[in-house]
């Protein structure tokens, strides 16, 4: 296994490619991959109101359409995580076929380790208690005033700012508030 890892490790170094952890690589995903109706993407992205300078990190981004949306619809520059390496093949892939690949970056990683502090949008399509655990990074790493916006699922307690019915599903959406404030 060790030397595996090493020569993966060298492989990943050789071509340029960002080495995987050896727990993220081994880790299977915690849900299934479900897309998000491209009607729905276009509804979250029109409740977040994207603009310009927002960077925006898709957390369990599955085939990449929500990051590719983005870019493609609004120009900004978009982070996709994903810990699937299929999907991350994908969704690189649809960035190719929509010419968003200066634009749009795929990570193949584990979402509870990833830093996305960068972010002024963060989407996800993932289950309650995942959003939940999610919920303490979210407030730790991203700046007030960002924006949060779920497909499908609350965060419990932490009450959205705004939600919208979309093709009979619902999005969520929160405004990462200041630091001291109660949430």
């Amino acid at each position: 296994m060790r030397a595996r890892l090493l020569i993966v490790s060298t492989l990943f170094a050789a071509c340029g490619a960002t080495a995987v952890l050896a727990q993220d690589a081994e880790r299977t995903p915690d849900v299934i991959y479900v897309p998000t109706p491209q009607e729905v993407v276009e509804d979250m992205l029109r409740l977040a109101n994207v603009r310009k300078g927002d960077v925006l990190y898709d957390l369990g981004s599955g085939d990449g359409r929500i990051p590719v949306t983005a870019a493609k619809k609004y120009g900004i520059r978009a982070v996709g995580i994903d810990i699937d390496p299929e999907r991350i093949r994908e969704a690189n892939r649809n960035a190719q076929d929509k010419g968003v690949t200066r634009l749009v970056q795929f990570r193949q990683a584990d979402l509870f380790t990833t830093d996305f502090r960068e972010a002024t949008l963060v989407t996800l399509y993932l289950l309650p208690d995942l959003n939940l655990k999610l919920r303490p990074l979210l407030l730790e790493q991203l700046k007030p005033g960002a924006r949060v916006v779920s497909h499908q699922f609350d965060m419990g307690d932490w009450k959205p700012d705004k939600t919208l019915e979309s093709s009979g599903r619902t999005v969520y959406f929160w405004v990462i508030p200041n630091r001291g404030v109660a949430r």
